[in-house]
């Protein structure tokens, strides 16, 4: 099991979660829909001087969908290659209980 971690801009949150929940069956995540910092393309703080923001997406996949979605965030960075988009994976183990 893996996290998926997605950091994109905002500009390209539809595009994304359309796309993964059409080819992940089930595809269950949480969405921050509004997230501030500073990438290497510099500041999104959804000011007056920075006026754009990205989104956060997190979601816990099974090994086997994480070449799906590497797949996907490639070919919207290929679509939208000016947008700004991460994607990060962490290995994850599910506790039986707590």
């Amino acid at each position: 099991m893996y996290r998926v971690e997605i950091i994109a801009n905002q500009s390209v949150q539809d595009d994304i979660i359309e796309t993964l929940e059409e080819n992940i069956p089930d595809f269950l995540y949480t969405l921050i829909p509004l997230v501030h910092g500073r990438g290497k393309a510099g500041y999104k703080l959804g000011t007056s001087s920075w006026p754009e923001v990205n989104f956060a997406l997190f979601a816990y996949i099974e090994k086997s969908d994480a070449s799906k979605v590497k797949a996907i965030i490639k070919a919207v960075k290929k679509q939208f290659p000016d947008e700004g988009v991460k994607v990060f994976f962490v290995k994850a183990k599910k506790l039986e209980k707590i």
